[in-house]
């Protein structure tokens, strides 16, 4: 295995040199630092991580915790993490939680496996405000998705209010009368599903002659759930022409209940989801939806944790990330 006196031998500079192209500090000249990345690249030259990490205190891995990687929305934004952070040279491994509160509390806490990493990505699913509030690890941490930190974490996020109601004037536009959402949550600390309906309500009373249908509550957002939730609407007296579902695999399950039914989509009902997962553009008919950038999501949030390893004390941020609806074939228009 080459070392670095190897690679400096070869390339004609001081070990030192070789260390601060390795570690990729500024202060090398352009000429030197393509003479040394050669010599390392021919004698393939692998850092030594152990002697690294305790030199530095961080050993280059990185934890990503989502509810359930079965679901297409986290294993996509996985993928696009892992690639993120490979980009500026960490590793990572992902975890998942099953929305469990308790395994959710302890990673909170510990840090995954036990603060094995330099600092995690969080998806949460059943973490309530006071969890953050009350947490005592500094392990760094950024939030992703439900906006329950406040001030206490970095958290990367879209404006789920206005997604939901900009969808919403979208069925309003056109030309839908009776609107429902499926996706509702009880639970005070789901925060993204009260303001993805607050936005639906929104634009609903801003509507002259639309009525709200028969909004539906779920306990998981997955197809089964979208498929009994569709159910309810499906043979009502009162019957939506229109109906938004809070993600896609909500909207999966709908409209597998509305092809059973024969109810033509969109003639008879137009379907919204959001996430804008893979399979929603190859459904029948394609479904338009709300999507955010996973790429964005995924880069935003690998910065900001790796902005937080190398400050713990600074000032906590917010990271906006926009989103846009995809019009496919389940809409009119």
């Amino acid at each position: 295995m080459a070392t670095l006196k190897d690679v400096a031998q070869l390339a004609g500079v001081s070990p030192r040199t070789v260390s601060n192209v390795v570690n990729d500090q500024p202060y090398v000249a352009g000429e030197t630092r393509a003479r040394v990345e050669a010599a390392l690249a021919a004698l393939d030259y692998r850092p030594n991580q152990l002697a690294k990490s305790l030199r530095t205190g961080k050993i280059g891995l990185l934890g990503f915790v989502v509810p359930d990687l079965a679901q297409s929305h986290f294993a996509r934004l996985a993928a696009e993490v892992v690639q993120a952070a490979t980009a500026r040279g960490y590793t990572v491994a992902v975890d998942q939680t099953h929305g469990d509160i308790e395994r959710e509390r302890r990673l909170i806490q510990l840090g995954p496996r036990g603060a094995m990493f330099d600092g995690a990505i969080f998806h949460p699913e059943a973490l309530r405000a006071e969890d953050i509030e009350h947490r005592e690890s500094e392990f760094p941490l950024v939030l992703v998705g439900e906006r329950i930190a406040g001030d206490h974490l970095d958290h990367v996020y879209i404006d789920d209010r206005a997604a939901a109601y900009e969808a919403t004037k979208k069925l309003i536009a056109d030309g839908h009368r009776r609107i429902a959402a499926i996706g509702l949550r009880r639970a005070d600390y789901a925060r993204t599903a009260h303001l993805r309906e607050e936005g639906v309500r929104a634009a609903l009373a801003e509507a002259d002659g639309v009525a709200a249908g028969h909004h539906q509550y779920v306990e998981r957002y997955d197809a089964e759930d979208g498929y009994e939730a569709m159910a309810n609407l499906v043979d009502s007296a009162e019957r939506p022409d229109a109906v938004i579902c809070f993600n896609d695999m909500l909207a999966m399950g709908a409209l597998r209940r509305l092809h059973e039914h024969d109810v033509d989509v969109p003639g008879d009902m137009a379907l919204v989801g959001f996430d804008d997962i893979t399979e929603a553009s190859f459904s029948f008919p394609p479904l338009t939806t709300v999507a955010a950038d996973h790429g964005e999501i995924a880069e935003t949030a690998v910065n900001a944790l790796i902005g937080r390893i190398g400050e713990p004390g600074g000032a906590v941020r917010e990271y906006l990330v926009s989103h846009r609806l995809v019009v496919r074939g389940s809409t009119r228009g």
